[in-house]
C-alpha cells in the first residue's frame, strides 16, 4: 500500500512539474518570438498592405525654410570656407560664374560642401531656390 501511495505522490509531482515546465517554455517562446515580418512588395503573402505609401507632396518648400534647415549651419557661420549669406565680397566671384554653375555646385557638391549641402530630402528645385535666396541677399 505504501508503494502505491508513494507512486501516486510521485506521479502527482511529475504532472505538476511538467505543467510548470510547459508554462516556462511557453513564456520563453513568447519572449523570443519575432516582433514583425519582412514583406517584399509584390509578394502575394503580404497582401494589400505591402503597397508603398507615398505622402502627398505640397510642392517645394519655400527658399527661407530650405535655407534655415539645410544651408544656414555653414552659410551663416562660414564653416569650412562657405561664403556667408550677405557677404558681397565672398559671393561676387561666385556670382560671376553664373547661376547655373552655382546651382550645379550646390546640387552636386563642391569643395567642402557635400551634395545638396547634406540635405538628402531636398529636391533640386528646393536647392535652386535656396541658392537664389543666398545670391539675392549677397548682391
Amino acid at each position: 500500500m505504501m508503494k502505491r501511495a508513494l507512486a501516486v505522490v510521485l506521479l502527482g509531482f511529475g504532472l505538476a512539474t511538467s505543467a510548470v515546465m510547459a508554462s516556462v517554455e511557453d513564456e520563453i517562446r513568447a519572449r523570443i518570438a519575432p516582433v514583425g515580418t519582412v514583406c517584399v512588395q509584390g509578394e502575394e503573402a503580404c497582401g494589400a498592405s505591402s503597397a508603398p505609401v507615398q505622402a502627398a507632396s505640397s510642392g517645394p518648400r519655400p527658399a527661407a525654410e530650405v535655407y534655415s534647415s539645410a544651408c544656414a549651419a555653414c552659410h551663416d557661420t562660414g564653416a569650412a570656407g562657405a561664403p556667408k549669406k550677405g557677404d558681397t565680397g565672398a559671393w561676387s566671384a561666385r556670382i560671376d560664374k553664373g547661376m547655373e554653375t552655382l546651382v550645379t555646385h550646390a546640387i552636386n557638391g563642391y569643395n567642402a560642401m557635400p551634395a545638396k549641402g547634406g540635405c538628402s530630402s531636398c529636391s533640386d528645385e528646393e536647392i535652386q531656390v535656396a541658392v537664389e535666396l543666398m545670391v539675392e541677399d549677397s548682391q
